[in-house]
């Protein structure tokens, strides 16, 4: 797939849908080839119906890795996102509910271990994202639905998994490059990022003995639903990058099966970086 480096003009109500886009995001390469890296594991992922959190469950899929798919109302997209998995010859369930309410975040994860048989991998994903230049114009109501969608669940899920995790399992979380060099639109947005970088630093250091690693994977623009639903001009996303271009969700998933997998056995409370080459702090 050729990646532009301009979109044609579109607009989206929150949270977006990816059978809607134009042109639609690459989920993953043609070239990529499994070999069997989470052979036998068990995945979830919020968000995983689409975007990024589409290409990391395709990905785990091509590796061999059974997966759960939380996510809110996108039926369509969750429903093509299972098929791909599905055409991984992997088995695929779709949860769906709001990761703002515990209950639903602790049922979740039980109905993972009922009917996958256990868990191994937690990919904390979903996001959501509001573009407002002042401060003021910051509402309680947007405040308080950005960090309850954006990182209480981290604490919730990871809250009802960790019982069911053992030695070498991996937590995974969905940062930003907002968290490192702000965002002078997505000030709330940025903020809870940042709140991200430092529960993947603390959370692997309580977890480091136990043999569960934890890290964070911190994407700059990348062509997924989210964007058409938050922006009102598209056209030139990812132009100010050092590469000129947005990336795509297949540039972004193979940083988690690295993460996911064995060959990452002695990294733990670091974030990858994938931003098309913009120089920011570790």
């Amino acid at each position: 797939m050729k990646k532009p480096n301009k979109f044609p003009e579109q607009k989206q109500s929150l949270p977006g849908e990816e059978a809607m886009m134009t042109p639609q995001p690459e989920v993953i390469n043609a070239n990529y080839k499994g070999s069997e890296k989470l052979k036998g594991k068990i995945a979830l992922i919020t968000g995983g119906d689409s975007g990024i959190g589409r290409s990391i469950a395709v990905h785990f899929a091509r590796e061999g890795a059974a997966v759960a798919i939380l996510y809110l109302n996108e039926k369509t997209d969750a429903e093509n996102t299972k098929k791909l998995i599905e055409k991984e010859n992997q088995k695929c369930i779709l949860i769906e509910g709001d990761l703002k309410d515990e209950k639903f975040c602790q049922s979740s994860v039980q109905k993972v271990i009922k009917e996958l048989g256990g868990l191994n991998i937690v990919v904390n994903n979903a996001g959501l994202q509001f573009s407002e230049n002042k401060v003021e114009n910051i509402t309680k109501e947007h405040l308080q639905e950005t960090f309850e969608t954006n990182i209480y669940p981290f604490f919730y899920i990871v809250k009802e998994a960790l019982p069911h995790l053992k030695k070498d399992d991996t937590i995974i979380n969905t940062t930003s490059v907002t968290a490192y060099r702000g965002s002078e639109h997505l000030l709330d947005y940025s903020s809870t990022k940042g709140a991200i970088v430092t529960f993947t630093r603390s959370l692997a250091t309580m977890l480091a003995k136990k043999g569960i690693r934890v890290n964070a994977v911190a994407p700059g623009p990348i062509w997924t639903p989210l964007i058409v639903a938050t922006f009102d001009k598209v056209s030139d996303f990812g132009q100010d990058t050092p590469m000129g271009r947005a990336g795509q969700p297949s540039e972004v998933g193979p940083a988690y099966v690295f993460l996911a997998s064995q060959d990452s056995s002695y990294i733990t409370g670091q974030i990858i970086h994938i931003n098309g080459g913009e120089i920011v702090g570790s």
